[in-house]
């Protein structure tokens, strides 16, 4: 059965005033599919993004709570989506030391209360629609757990969580598989590596980073800083949730990742580098890696993640397009471009 164009789908996305979701909605819009975002306008929401939003035709705003069902109920019945794309959650690790419930709330709670209202409204479309629908949970690589200095996750590595975040987001994975297995609700899952790119909100660690050195603020590396992560430029990122959307098998999970491995301290040194480049400091063989000062390590905290991401190639054909090095300097320039809009001085 052939799947909607894309003027006639209809995305009611979550968490669409986030990093992730607000890329992810600036490109569907694009092919000219109507979206509704239901956001709850938290702390990391980027509030100027939906200014821009509003000004496009097929685009609604519902600022509500994914955990209040009887809204969410009310926003499918009147939306009629097509389809539903889950992005609203809690995601700075930090934040969920410090306080882990507000996590089990929107990560846990909110993907339960989504997947309720959800399965009721699926129920009630036709059959032909039934068929077409689809689900997309966003997860993270961080429900894996840790690696060492080799190897990847797959999409059939145990789930081995170590932080309040990654373990919430691994209960929202399972509810969502549950949810597939039991009613056989149209769902995927999806787990990609670290995002990033412009107009990320501050906690996360490159734009951390990049605004430290702008500021000339210290830039905080945790332990050692040999912890290694793998890089996904966001829009990438976009492109494969609407890969998986549009040619996903409901049931599966895909891994999605950049292929970009970097230690934390040498990703933050290549920030000062590139930065440097751009705007020398002034003084002779001065650099901005002084900014750089070890803290004590975040408990818990992963060694290594890496991806495995044959799957969404093999099946679906999806690959990045962005190599990390360009993603980087684009990010970077985005700063630059915006000093006045984030408060920082030239």
């Amino acid at each position: 059965m052939a799947h909607p164009t894309s003027s006639s789908k209809r995305l009611l996305v979550t968490g669409g005033a986030g990093f992730i979701g607000s890329n992810f909605i600036r490109l569907v819009l694009k092919s000219g599919a109507h979206v509704l975002n239901v956001d709850n306008l938290t702390y990391a929401a980027g509030v100027e993004m939906l200014t821009s939003f509003d000004r496009t035709s097929n685009y609604q705003f519902l600022h509500a709570d994914i955990v209040d069902t009887a809204t969410l109920d009310a926003a499918l019945r009147q939306f009629s989506p097509t389809s539903v794309v889950h992005f609203a959650a809690e995601t700075h690790v930090d934040r969920s030391i410090v306080d882990s419930n507000p996590f089990v709330r929107s990560n846990i709670l909110g993907t339960s209360s989504l997947l309720y209202v959800v399965l009721q409204y699926w129920r009630g479309l036709p059959s032909a629609s039934q068929q077409l629908f689809r689900l997309i949970h966003i997860s993270t690589d961080e429900v894996y757990g840790s690696l060492g200095e080799t190897g990847q996750f797959t999409e059939t590595s145990p789930y081995a969580p170590h932080s309040p975040y990654a373990a919430s987001k691994a209960a929202a994975d399972h509810l969502v598989r549950a949810f597939y297995s039991t009613y056989q609700l149209p769902a995927i899952v999806i787990h990609p590596s670290n995002n990033f790119g412009p107009n990320q909100h501050s906690e996360k660690l490159i734009p951390l980073t990049i605004q430290s050195c702008l500021r000339n603020r210290p830039i905080p590396i945790y332990g050692n800083g040999r912890n290694i992560r793998d890089w996904l430029y966001v829009e990438d990122h976009c492109d494969a949730i609407l890969k998986v959307l549009n040619e996903g098998a409901p049931g599966s999970s895909y891994n999605v990742g950049g292929g970009n491995e970097w230690q934390n301290l040498h990703l933050a040194e290549t920030i000062c580098d590139l930065i440097d480049e751009i705007e020398p400091i002034g003084q002779q063989s001065k650099s901005r890696r002084s900014l750089i000062q070890f803290v004590s390590d975040r408990p818990g905290h992963d060694f290594r993640y890496a991806l495995d991401c044959s799957k969404i190639s093999t099946e679906l054909g999806w690959k990045p397009s962005h190599q990390f090095t360009e993603g980087l300097k684009k990010t970077i320039h985005w700063y630059l471009q915006n000093r006045a809009r984030l408060g920082i001085e030239h």
